[in-house]
């Protein structure tokens, strides 16, 4: 398609009770958008929906299931036993958490006791004997070591403090009427006390066997319970995944409607359509309603938003699978303007025809073919990297025709020495080693010669992707009645003949031909025509005054606009030169890659595999790096090249109405 899909501006009146059918259905079929509102206000219901999705997502992360909330094709909103199910699944894994945490917190307090336990299992006496003594008040617990000194000598003869031998553990002891003194003076060191178990009067040593006992009890009911939780992500992951995507359309179904006009019976909302699709979708919505809905269809131009220019109608475009690929591309820059040329076959075309030349090898072509089709093949892979597996197979077949022309096979040259030579041979009789060299070489039939016109060649690509975005700017100019644009600016029509007949002297001159008088003429034409525009231009409409901004003004920007134009297009042909020069860095790389090789696996068993560590290394740093590199020049080279020429004003890119995978 020369030019993006055509619109339809939908407004449909539904009642309340079909409301949730009519937007499952359309967010499935991705067949409309709403237009951008503020923020919707929050509804009781879709409060709820976000709690039960947190709950639910808070029971995947407790056994250990995929928390990540994923609204999928097949889901739908839950129905009455989803529900029932949500509340059954919950209940039971909140219960099994309270279990849990009410286990770990008993084993950590065992442990603690233990840990406590040991540090006086010294002493050899019943802590019920101690307690008896009304003659002393005795203080269990933690205190830094280093205020122990100063505690001491703060105390005097006070009280006594024994440093115990496991870690900062103490005992301070006093006599009963200095007890006030001794714990004002620990509070004062931050003393903390340690609580001795109330069931606890025997000896220390003697205390802790049970409480062993007690710990292993606890673990293994933390083992049951974790064995539970094995089990209970194995049988409810599935479910679990199921009704968070549910749960997950519910609420975006909800989120939309608060968006909404509503009526106590019924829901008024508006939204674009691609053209192609609006009849099959009327037809779906009377069905699901049974016929209870209202829709009405307007074109673009009747819209007033749109006809007064405070609204851009959406933009979606229809491709093949080749061409969509590269959407990506142009999207990145902007969204072209409705109703105006697609860029999007050209820039699919040029992209892969532009790698292939500067990164010509069979087997690295090859390496990228096949990244492509495991991208596809492989479901994980395309979920996450979906746009990049039409790219990835166009520009491996580039790069593989191009590496055959040079006679390279991951780096090696040799290699099709023999299949060129009889290629070559039965085409045109006189066989040579390789169709394309770009190293300028003797040894290899290489020369400057060669090189530049190699160097020549990349400039007349650089002609003609100009040329075309001159071309695509003129129209587009023309169907949005930009004349002025179209016929007098530097990327009009104007401009556009001052860069075809610049060239057709550069290649006149350099076919032997000269500069003749009337290459005067058909440079200044154009030149005036550029320098004059706006006064001419404002003739033609009728405007006044004829000289805007007055006589300086005009002739200050005539002038400026001139250099504009001819430096803009001196740099825009002259940066296809890159494209050579990065084929030529390619080859360079791929010949000092293969001369490494070549001479160390002539030198024994140990310069053999070293040979073939500097092929495996020096081929994987060509594609990661060098390939990384090309894309972004070839990028570049579309972005200020080509886009540049007709991306004067952006649109904005159709964005459906659709169910989402959604991350919490």
């Amino acid at each position: 398609m020369l030019r993006p899909r055509k619109m339809r501006f939908i407004e449909l009146t539904v009642l309340k009770s079909d409301m949730d059918a009519v937007l499952e259905y359309l967010g499935g079929m991705s067949a409309i958008q709403f237009p951008q509102t503020d923020k919707a206000k929050e509804n009781p219901n879709a409060l709820r929906i976000r709690g039960i999705i947190d709950r639910l997502q808070s029971c995947a992360e407790f056994i250990g299931a995929d928390s990540g909330a994923k609204v999928e094709e097949a889901s739908s909103i839950p129905n009455e036993g989803d529900q029932l199910l949500t509340e059954k699944l919950c209940s039971v894994i909140e219960n099994m958490k309270n279990g849990q945490n009410a286990a770990e917190q008993e084993r950590d307090k065992v442990r603690e006791t233990i840990n406590e336990a040991a540090a006086f299992s010294k002493m050899n006496m019943p802590f019920s004997d101690l307690e008896q003594l009304s003659y002393l008040t005795l203080r269990l617990g933690r205190l830094d070591p280093k205020g122990v000194a100063e505690l001491r000598e703060t105390l005097g003869e006070r009280a006594v403090v024994i440093p115990l031998e496991s870690g900062n553990r103490v005992l301070a002891a006093s006599s009963r009427k200095g007890r006030f003194t001794l714990d004002s003076q620990l509070k004062k060191y931050s003393f903390e006390s340690i609580a001795i178990p109330e069931d606890y009067r025997g000896i220390p040593s003697e205390m802790l066997s049970g409480l062993e006992e007690q710990l292993a009890r606890v673990e293994a009911e933390l083992e049951d319970i974790y064995s539970q939780k094995e089990e209970m992500k194995k049988s409810a992951s599935p479910d679990l995944n199921r009704l968070i995507s549910s749960w997950y359309r519910a609420l975006t179904i909800e989120e939309i409607k608060s968006s909404f006009t509503a009526t106590e019976s019924m829901y008024h909302f508006t939204g674009w359509m691609p053209a192609d699709m609006a009849v099959e979708i009327a037809r779906g919505l009377l069905e699901i309603t049974g016929g209870r809905v209202a829709i009405r269809s307007y074109s673009p131009e009747e819209v007033p938003s749109v006809a007064d220019g405070s609204e851009k109608v959406p933009v979606s475009m229809k491709h093949g699978a080749f061409i969509k690929g590269f959407e990506g591309v142009v999207f990145s820059y902007g969204a072209p303007l409705y109703g105006t040329i697609d860029p999007t076959p050209l820039v699919a075309v040029f992209f892969t025809i532009l790698f292939g030349i500067m990164f010509g090898d069979v087997g690295q072509g090859f390496v990228l073919f096949l990244a492509g089709i495991l991208v596809r093949k492989i479901p994980s892979l395309y979920r996450r990297f979906p746009k990049f597996s039409t790219p990835l197979i166009a520009i491996g077949v580039s790069s593989m025709v191009m590496g055959f022309l040079e006679g390279a096979f991951f780096t090696n040259e040799e290699i099709f020495i023999v299949p060129t030579r009889l290629l070559t041979g039965a085409i045109t009789g006189k066989p040579v080693d390789r169709i394309l060299q770009i190293l300028p070489m003797a040894e290899f039939g290489g020369s400057l010669t060669k090189l530049l016109y190699f160097f020549g060649f990349t400039v007349a690509i650089g002609v003609v992707l100009n040329s075309a975005g001159l071309l695509i700017n003129i129209v587009n100019r023309c169907i949005l009645k930009k004349y002025e644009e179209a016929f007098f600016s530097k990327t009009g029509l104007s401009g556009m003949v001052l860069f075809w007949y610049a060239i057709f002297i550069a290649l006149r001159v350099i076919f032997g031909g000269r500069f003749a008088w009337f290459d005067f003429a058909g440079l200044l034409i154009p030149v005036l025509c550029i320098f004059f525009g706006p006064v001419i231009w404002r003739i033609i409409a009728g405007e006044r005054p004829v000289l805007e901004h007055g006589l300086m003004a005009f002739i200050m920007e005539g002038f400026v606009e001139i250099l504009e134009t001819v430096s803009s297009y001196v740099s825009n042909t002259v940066s296809f030169l890159r494209v050579g020069a990065f084929a030529l860095s390619h080859a360079v790389l791929s010949f000092i890659v293969f001369t490494f090789y070549d001479r160390l696996a002539s030198s024994g068993i140990a310069g053999s595999l070293s040979a073939l560590l500097i092929m495996i290394l020096g081929n994987a740093i060509i594609i990661v790096l060098e390939g990384m590199i090309v894309a972004i020049q070839v990028v570049r080279l579309q972005y200020y090249e080509f886009f540049n020429k007709f991306f004067i004003e952006t649109g904005v890119e159709f964005a459906p109405f659709r169910f989402k995978n959604r991350n919490k």
